[in-house]
């Protein structure tokens, strides 16, 4: 089986060595093909555009999608990043791959590098980030998509550590990216049969 992860910095795994990133981690522990498509700073209209060449040639049976953030860092309407998303996972259908859609993870608002949070309202894209993922939910359950929410399980995972996790209030580190593997394979091994 093979599945591409298209998105930005977080599925890219910004911030930490290549072997130690969550998609590379799920590969092995899942033992099937997962091709990371991240592009660190991509907007899901970046994603939307090369969604042909990054998911439609390489063939995969499925598809995880999961950006918008830097969408709503740079100030876009939510509405421009749900038309983005919809799109995405449309297309999937329509070229036989199933998609599925990750809900990204929160902000920890109180370690935010200093340079970016004076480049935009944290607090506001966390509150649309709290929206969006609210959104993902009716919107998969309306079209029968399924989705990942590490946006709630990387919470539960992480217990009392979850701030210790982050490398600058966006990014995880190698045990965040850890975390996140499990997540991404626990949802991948009650699927795959299906996929």
């Amino acid at each position: 089986m093979k599945i591409v992860c298209i998105g930005d910095s977080l599925t890219y795994g910004f911030g930490v060595r290549r072997s130690k990133s969550w998609t590379k981690l799920a590969q092995e522990k899942l033992g099937m093909e997962i091709i990371n498509e991240g592009i660190n700073g991509d907007t899901s209209g970046g994603m939307l555009s090369r969604f042909h060449n990054s998911v439609y040639m390489q063939r995969p049976q499925a598809v995880l999608i999961m950006g918008g953030v830097n969408d709503l860092i740079v100030g876009a309407d939510l509405g421009v990043v749900k038309a983005n998303m919809m799109s995405m996972a449309h297309q999937a259908i329509a070229k036989y791959i199933d998609p599925i859609i990750g809900i990204p993870t929160k902000i920890d608002l109180k370690n935010i590098r200093q340079d970016w949070d004076s480049f935009t309202d944290f607090n506001k894209v966390a509150k649309e980030i709290d929206e969006y993922q609210q959104w993902i939910k009716k919107f998969c359950a309306t079209f029968n998509f399924r989705y990942i929410d590490f946006y709630s399980e990387f919470e539960k995972s992480a217990g009392d550590n979850v701030e210790e996790l982050y490398i600058d209030g966006l990014h995880f580190n190698e045990k965040g990216n850890e975390i996140l593997s499990e997540i991404f394979c626990r949802e991948i091994n009650s699927i795959k049969n299906k996929i």
